[in-house]
């Protein structure tokens, strides 16, 4: 905005400028040359009526009444013309050398003096030995015509003056002007940039979860001014943004504290449910087949339910900032261990490992980074069908150890894809139809677990490639 109005500034001041110039050259150049037309009207025929018969001798300038050339400006031209040929032409030099007055003309000079009109008004015309002239024509007493002129270079010497005055001084008044008018501008925005720089810290600031401390207001000014009602309007909307943050940050302290009071309360009756289950199932008597069915169902659900359980209370945790351990860990080992049993529990899936020849170790919680590999890996069984290559590698970036679960099925569907970290985000199987499947809650706790290591995780998914990439710095 600065920019633009200080460009604005100086466009105007150029275009008056420009405009006080021309004006002024053009009325110099007309004011001038009104008096050299002056000049020739008071100068008269007196020096071309001189050369009426057979051109100019001393005697001719010895004072008669005829055309003194003492009494002419030097410079001053005469012609005599009889019908539309130059009969004879001459100049008034400089000094006093007066033996000489002729001048030669070209064809092109004679025309251009033929073509001047016996009215008595001023004209302009060049002549190629001379240069520009103004020359006035009239009759002369023998039928034929005489032209008188004045040099027009004292008027175009003026007219260039004025000019290259009028450009050294505007320039400097436009260099002058820009630099005023860029520190003027600057100051007079300076509410606006200060509005400009608190808007900009707090877009940096992470405001989609967790408590939010919003910066300093902008300082308002005059609250009449356009500014000052800007920055009087930002911190009102700052204030309101923030009143939402703060509701927002309670709701999830509130839902995040339900969430682990919840999950923790429903470990001990799930594991109840469960227990009497599979102690009914132990009952040596015989026993109802649609009973033992069901049996087996209520434990099946109820193991299901734990883990869904483990898992809210693991993603409470994590969302409360509970610390995980630091100690070093094999991530080799770990990868090994995943893999192994992935094969165990989906044999009809290919697992190959690219592993590197040295251990990579990390420092973090092995419990929960073998967690992270069995839900990334149990993601791959689940949602790809029979038949999927599915490839782990892992690789020493420089100081950040990277984790690659690849496979070959049909993708993740484009819909799916921006929240396929978030909590029970599901594909409902469109990948292949497979059967299976937890909560949804598995990657979300992948991305939970991964960012508590202080590591990052994307996907990058299109059909027949699908990969998920860990990052951990090693350590």
């Amino acid at each position: 905005m600065r920019a633009r109005l200080t460009a604005g500034l100086l466009v105007l001041l150029t275009v008056s400028c420009a405009a006080v110039g021309v004006a002024a050259v053009y009325e110099l150049d007309g004011f001038l040359t009104g008096r050299l037309d002056q000049q020739l009207h008071d100068v008269g025929v007196r020096f071309p009526a001189s050369l009426e018969h057979g051109g100019v001798r001393k005697s001719d300038h010895d004072g008669d009444e005829n055309g003194d050339t003492r009494r002419q400006s030097t410079g001053t031209f005469g012609a005599r013309l009889v019908g539309r040929d130059v009969t004879n032409a001459a100049v008034v030099p400089s000094g006093r050398n007066i033996t000489d007055l002729n001048v030669s003309l070209t064809a092109s000079d004679r025309r251009s003096l033929a073509g001047v009109p016996a009215d008595g008004r001023g004209h302009t015309v060049c002549l190629s030995a001379l240069g520009d002239y103004r020359v006035t024509a009239a009759r002369g007493r023998d039928g034929d015509v005489l032209v008188t002129g004045l040099p027009m270079e004292p008027v175009r010497a003026a007219v260039h003056r004025l000019e290259l005055v009028a450009g050294c001084v505007f320039g400097l008044a436009l260099v002058i002007a820009g630099v005023a008018g860029a520190l003027w501008v600057r100051w007079s925005l300076r509410p606006l940039s200060r509005v400009a720089a608190t808007a900009t810290r707090v877009s940096e600031l992470p405001l989609a979860s967790g408590e939010v401390a919003l910066p300093a207001r902008a300082p308002e000014r005059d609250p009449r001014s356009e500014v000052g009602r800007v920055a009087g309007a930002f911190d009102r909307m700052l204030g309101h943004v923030e009143d939402a943050l703060t509701k927002r940050h309670a709701s999830e302290e509130r839902l995040r504290s339900f969430a682990a009071d919840a999950s923790h309360e429903l470990r001990t009756p799930v594991a109840s449910v469960r227990g009497h289950a599979e102690l009914a199932l132990l009952h040596p008597g015989p026993v109802p087949p649609e009973v033992t069915r069901a049996l087996e169902r209520i434990a099946a659900e109820s193991a299901r339910m734990g883990e869904m359980v483990d898992d809210l209370l693991l993603l409470a945790r994590l969302d409360a900032g509970r610390p995980l351990e630091r100690l070093p860990v094999d991530l080799t080992h770990l990868v090994l261990d995943s893999v192994t049993d992935a094969r165990a529990a989906g044999p009809d899936h290919r697992w190959t490992l690219e592993l590197p020849e040295e251990p990579v170790t990390v420092t973090g919680d092995a419990h929960r980074l073998q967690q992270v590999l069995a839900n990334l890996l149990a993601n791959a069984r689940w949602h790809t069908p029979v038949g999927t290559k599915v490839t782990v590698s892992l690789e020493l970036d420089g100081e950040t150890a990277v984790l690659t679960v690849h496979d070959d099925g049909p993708g993740v569907p484009e819909d799916v894809r921006p929240g396929v970290f978030e909590r029970f985000t599901r594909a409902d199987r469109r990948r292949t139809g497979g059967a299976g499947g937890g909560a949804g809650l598995g990657l979300s706790i992948v991305a939970a677990v991964v960012e508590a290591h202080g590591g990052t995780v994307a996907l990058e998914s299109r059909p027949g490639a699908t990969r998920f990439t860990v990052r951990l710095g090693a350590g």
